[in-house]
């Protein structure tokens, strides 16, 4: 039952980190240095940047 809670958590985690990355990092790590990265990564870097960073944090 907990792996499948994992797992739906991961799924998740995935699909915000494609529409909202800040988020799907603040939702793993917290509001520390990962979030603010990914903030700046998204505002500066297009959008993509953030999801590309927002998916390695996630995964």
């Amino acid at each position: 039952m907990s792996a499948t809670i994992a797992s739906e958590n991961k799924i998740l985690k995935v699909i915000l980190a494609i529409l909202l990355p800040p988020l799907a990092v603040f939702m793993d790590s917290g509001l520390g240095t990962q979030f603010w990265l990914n903030l700046v990564l998204t505002i500066v870097g297009f959008w993509i940047v953030g999801v590309v960073h927002a998916l390695i944090v996630v995964l």
